[in-house]
Order: C-alpha cells, then sequence, then structure tokens
C-alpha cells in the first residue's frame, strides 16, 4: 500500500479542510510507559510554536486512567498516539482533487462483521445484566468488520467516500507508522477556540435514512421524541459536562443544543452541544487526561464502562473511537470521534467497527441492526461483494 506521509483535515482552522505534511518529526507512543513522554514532547512542541495533527487511540484511553491501566490489551495493530510536528497546515484543494481522481481506482470489497451474531448477543446479555445490577447507565457496545482494498489508494478511497456529501470531520491520517486511517466522522469530539472557549457535539441516537421522502421525514420525527434516545443523549451530555467541568471555569459549562437533529446520507443524528470557557490555556496533555476518550463512544459512568467494555469486547479498538484532530499553539484544537472509521493495513486488509449506546431497554437485535446501519457509509465506496 502506497504511504502519502500526510494528514487531511476537513475539520481544519477557519473550519476550512486542512493539510498537515511531510511532518518535522513524528511522536508516537506504542505502550503505556511511553504516553507520559509523548504527551510531554506534544506540550513542548507546541509550547516552541509547532502545531501537531493526527490520532489517539481509543486504549490509551485505558492507560492514562491508573484504575484502568492493567486493562490495555497487549496485542495491538498500531500505537496508542501518533501525532506529527509540522510549522503549520496548507490549503487542501489540490490534494482533494487529487483524491476525487484516484477514487476512479478504488475496488473495496464489502465489509463484513468478524463477530458472529450468537457471540454477540452474548456480549449484550452480560452489558444488559450489568445495567439491570446498577454497574451502568449505559454502555456502548461494538464489534469490528472487515473488508479488502484490491486497488486505488487510501487517498482514493478517502475520495470514493467523500462523494456521499459532507460529514463536517472528515480526515485521512498517514504518518508513516500504524494503519493509514481513513474517517468520515460527523460528530465533534471537542473544539477550542483563541477565546478558550471549549466545545463538545456529542452524537446519541441514530436511525436510517429512507429514500422516500415522506417516510424519511417520519424517520427523524420519531427519533426527535424518542424517550430512549433522548435518555441516552442525556447520559453522555451529562458525563461530557462533568469532565469539561475540570477544566473550565466555575460555572462556564453550559448545553445550549439539547436533542438537535442532524441529517446526513445514510442516517439521521440526535445531536447536543456542551461549551465551558476554559481555565488558562490547558496544553494538550491536560486536555486528554481530562476528556479521553469521548464518553460517548464508552457510556456512563465512564471508567466502570470501560472496565465492561474491555471483558465483553473481543478485540481492542485502536484508532476507532480514538481522536483525529489537530492544534496549534495558540492553544486552538478541532478534534472529532473516530467513529465511520476505517483503518487500512499492508496487504489490503481493512477494519471498521460499528456500535451503540446499550440502555436498559435496549435490545440485541435493535442493536445489532443499528450498529449495520452506521456501516452504510462505506457503499459508496464498495465495487465487489
Amino acid at each position: 500500500m502506497e504511504r502519502a506521509d500526510v494528514i487531511l483535515c476537513e475539520h481544519g482552522p477557519q473550519d476550512r479542510p486542512a493539510v498537515f505534511g511531510p511532518p518535522d518529526s513524528v511522536i508516537t507512543a506504542d505502550v503505556a510507559g511511553d504516553l507520559p513522554g509523548a504527551l510531554a514532547a506534544v506540550d513542548a512542541a507546541l509550547a516552541r510554536g509547532a502545531w501537531i495533527a493526527g490520532y489517539v487511540a481509543y486504549e490509551a484511553g485505558l492507560a492514562l486512567e491508573p484504575k484502568l491501566a492493567a486493562l490495555l490489551p497487549p496485542d495491538r495493530d498500531g500505537p496508542l498516539l501518533a501525532l506529527g510536528v509540522y510549522s503549520g497546515p496548507s490549503a487542501a484543494g489540490p490534494l482533494l482533487e487529487r483524491a476525487a481522481r484516484e477514487a476512479a481506482d478504488v475496488r473495496l470489497t464489502t465489509p463484513r462483521p468478524i463477530l458472529a451474531r450468537s457471540a454477540y448477543d452474548a456480549a449484550m446479555a452480560k452489558v444488559l445484566a450489568y445495567i439491570a445490577a446498577g454497574d451502568c447507565y449505559q454502555v456502548n457496545l461494538t464489534f469490528p468488520m472487515e473488508a479488502r482494498l484490491d486497488g486505488g489508494t487510501a487517498l482514493g478511497l478517502y475520495g470514493a467516500l467523500r462523494r456521499t456529501g459532507a460529514v463536517g470531520h472528515g480526515a485521512l491520517v498517514d504518518l508513516g507508522v500504524g494503519p493509514v486511517v481513513v474517517s468520515r466522522s460527523p460528530e465533534l469530539f471537542f473544539k477550542v477556540d483563541a477565546g478558550g472557549q471549549i466545545m463538545a457535539r456529542p452524537m446519541k441516537g441514530t436511525a436510517p435514512r429512507d429514500p422516500d421522502p415522506q417516510r424519511d421525514a417520519e424517520i427523524a420525527a420519531r427519533l426527535a421524541v424518542s424517550e430512549k434516545d433522548r435518555a441516552e443523549n442525556l447520559m453522555i451530555v451529562d458525563l461530557l459536562r462533568n469532565d469539561i467541568a475540570r477544566l473550565s471555569r466555575v460555572g462556564s459549562v453550559k448545553v445550549p443544543q439539547l436533542y438537535r437533529m442532524e441529517t446526513y446520507s445514510t442516517v439521521h443524528q440526535m445531536t447536543s452541544t456542551i461549551i465551558g470557557q476554559l481555565r488558562g490555556r490547558p496544553g494538550f496533555g491536560a486536555l486528554m487526561r481530562a476528556l479521553f476518550p469521548c464518553g460517548s463512544v464508552t457510556g456512563a459512568p465512564k471508567i466502570r464502562a470501560m472496565q465492561i467494555i474491555r471483558q465483553v469486547e473481543p478485540a481492542p479498538r485502536g484508532v476507532y473511537c480514538g481522536a483525529v484532530g489537530w492544534m496549534a499553539p495558540d492553544g486552538r484544537a478541532d478534534f472529532s470521534v473516530a467513529i465511520r472509521t476505517l483503518s487500512l493495513f499492508p496487504g489490503g486488509r481493512v477494519v471498521m467497527n460499528v456500535g451503540g449506546g446499550v440502555v436498559t431497554d435496549s435490545t440485541a437485535e435493535g442493536e445489532w441492526e443499528e450498529a449495520l446501519w452506521k456501516a452504510r457509509f462505506v457503499k459508496a465506496a464498495v465495487t465487489r461483494p
């Protein structure tokens, strides 16, 4: 697989697509013991006036929390953290044009679940038992799918997926280490502006699109008033309010939008917005320790949910459910939640995960179907079964 040594973020500075690369250096953490030094190196680079861009894998959240560190899986297909150091971003227009041209050469097989449905049902039963016992209010349960890239490039695959329309937080990450990451995430993890305001926009509550406009509108209307989906969303809003409050001025954390409906090419999503005013200018390491991983991909309470996830999910998530984005030396930052995300490995193997929040009235059938809805975003790139 051809490596591009570049990062493309459609959620770049000034909310415009930007390209970072090639990097002046790459900061990585492969094991838990590497993570403190890597975070310190990132903050030192920012203090020198550099920009950083790249990803943090979901399992870094285990390494960052002493209560979870022993759960870190030893066999993973990539680093816990991979961030490039740059003098600054450049315009993305030429790379996006190249992505569109290379899309014609992409040959991707249909992604298939790796996990048997019976194994998923068993995991669901365990999660529901923990919720019934009062261990958790919600657990985000996911499973992996695999495909093959039999032709074309990662950039071309990104271009093919981009044909389905804007998602707000699309990204391509190729730093020459670990997998190449192709993400079409619609979800903001956190954004920090020049004045120190932080914003998060978790997504919880999903329904599939319908080609008939009337039925599609009815589906969106039902989702908007669904007690289950609103409860699921509110649990995560409360979790993120608490996380953001760790770094914010007292009284500044607010929820200006609750249960907002957003529509994408394949699904309707329920989204809420949380804002806060940061105390001073916390570095990248402080932001990660307070916020990572995003509560929308763990469940609540976060630590107990992550313990349960490690017990019931058979494989590491990797970049999926981690964070992809950039940070500027003046404290501005924009990181997405790495959902709707594919990891490309040498030899053409492609791994993507799907899942959703499980609450007390969830069913295995309903959650399995919702997860498969979320995989529909790859249809634009699939060229054979």
